[in-house]
């Protein structure tokens, strides 16, 4: 049980409980990420079978969901070249040659991305507890930039898709409700999967599915189901080394508390080191989980090396 109307206690108790600063050493970069080993990769290898392949992103285009909160903006797609340059022969290449060329102006989180550990702090607490200030400054990321990340986003996935186990008929839960411990360990045994040490898990509610069938609507952040706050236990408890949603918060929103604003972040990110993505599309994927009834596959789920982001698009693929 949580007490709504003091966030601010709930917080710092979650945040001492759930730490795991110098738990890989005081220059740690990678957080949770420290449990998917090459044991684990391997484990992940190994669940490929059938070789069918999904990816989990949406489309990085100017339909998505964004509003211009924060300035966060759909993707702009702008061409460089064109076909009509090259039938035009203003290129100025040689011999018949022509191409195309393209740019795409974004922030780094509009659609399917990771959360890196400078993108939230606690008290002016980066991860680690570093001073926030001395980590993310105009310059970037400076100690915990996402591009340290890149290599090591590969390993044994597991779906928990409790929007079809606990969302009736259609598989979606409603906005608001609140995913606890207790519906992902049900959802777990639904399944007939384990959780645990280096997963990367990708929890889906069916948000999304309800969102392209009725238009985005509030998706980007508005109401939604998502983690309670009371999973953060369960969260650093089982040791995943990331986990990602289909919704634009991954916690439940309206968050648990009369006051406050995305309290489970403030929690997994700078003191857990939990890495954290959110619009993920799972749909394909869980729709053949439900099919062969095999919840666990291998999945890679690079960021974009880029230098000092807090944050970064990603295409996440699963493969059975």
């Amino acid at each position: 049980m949580i007490d709504p109307q003091n966030p601010e206690a709930e917080i710092a108790r979650a945040a001492e409980a759930y730490s795991n600063w110098g738990r890989w050493g005081e220059d740690d970069v990678l957080g949770t990420l420290n449990f998917l080993d090459a044991e684990k990769r391997r484990e992940g290898a190994a669940l490929v079978r059938r070789g069918v392949s999904f990816s989990l992103a949406q489309s990085f285009d100017m339909d998505g969901p964004q509003k211009g909160w924060r300035r966060r903006t759909n993707p702009v797609h702008t061409m460089l070249d064109t076909g009509t340059d090259a039938a035009l022969g203003i290129q100025g290449f040689p011999h018949g040659l022509g191409g195309a060329d393209d740019v795409i102006a974004m922030p780094l989180q509009c659609s399917t991305q990771w959360d890196g550990l400078g993108h939230i702090f606690d008290h002016g607490k980066a991860w680690n507890g570093r001073p926030a200030e001395q980590v993310v400054t105009s310059d970037g990321d400076l100690v915990t930039g996402i591009q340290h990340m890149a290599p090591y986003v590969a390993g044994r996935g597991v779906l928990l898709d409790v929007g079809r186990v606990l969302g009736g008929p259609d598989g979606e839960l409603p906005d608001g409700f609140a995913v606890t411990e207790q519906h992902l360990t049900a959802t777990a045994e639904a399944h007939g999967v384990t959780v645990g040490r280096g997963d990367l898990l990708v929890v889906r509610t069916g948000q999304l599915s309800r969102a392209r069938r009725q238009g985005w609507g509030e998706y980007a952040g508005g109401p939604a189901p998502g983690l309670s706050f009371t999973a953060a236990g369960w969260l650093h408890r089982t040791e995943i080394a990331a986990i990602a949603t289909d919704t634009w918060g991954f916690e439940v929103r309206p968050n648990e508390f009369e006051t406050a604003f995305q309290p489970l972040h403030q929690v997994a990110i700078p003191n857990m080191g939990l890495l954290i993505g959110e619009m993920w599309d799972p749909d394909a994927l869980a729709a053949d989980c439900a099919e062969d009834g095999r919840y666990d596959f291998w999945l890679t789920a690079a960021p974009l090396p880029i230098t000092g982001a807090v944050g970064s698009p990603v295409n996440p693929v699963a493969v059975k």
